[in-house]
């Protein structure tokens, strides 16, 4: 990827997220703090002492929620970039999953449930390397499970949880 094409402001954005994000800034923004709560009695406390810090302060929120809003976004759709390559590489992954952040919210709900229901069927099995995908998850299951009843360790783990019963 060419880094020479990035903008002036995703250039500002990403120096100044780097620099406010620092220790030298913090330690300035309590030097700052320190100063103006020291020049208090200088000028008697006055409404436009108070008016400096809270102008400036405001001032500086305001253009930090942009700043920050643009850094995350960035950092999200790289995040997502980097999922939907892991998801497209992996072949037991559905090509499903890929984009799911331009579903509403009605969609992502459903898909939510569905993989509650799939949490409930993984917590039945006794190996924790059991995958499901979302095309097959109910069928995998009981595949695994019925492959699993016929393996020694199976019946083992399931004798040590209830010594009573015979699996």
């Amino acid at each position: 990827m060419d880094k020479k094409k990035k903008n002036a402001f995703e250039k500002f954005a990403n120096w100044a997220t780097n620099a406010t994000g620092s220790s030298a800034a913090f330690i300035i923004a309590i030097v700052t703090i320190i100063v103006w709560g020291v020049t208090g009695p200088v000028f008697k406390y006055s409404d436009t002492w108070q008016l400096v810090i809270n102008t400036g302060t405001t001032i500086v929120t305001f253009l930090m929620v942009f700043l920050i809003q643009k850094t995350q976004n960035k950092d999200s759709k790289a995040i997502h970039l980097k999922l939907n390559e892991l998801l497209a590489s992996h072949q037991g992954a559905s090509n499903r999953m890929v984009d799911l952040e331009d579903l509403n919210e009605a969609e992502l709900d459903q898909l939510h449930k569905f993989y509650e229901e799939l949490s409930d069927l993984a917590e039945k099995e006794d190996d924790i390397t059991c995958t499901h995908s979302i095309d097959a998850a109910a069928e995998n299951h009981n595949l695994k499970l019925s492959s699993y009843r016929s393996k020694s360790h199976y019946a083992k783990s399931r004798e040590q949880k209830d010594p009573g019963k015979k699996s």
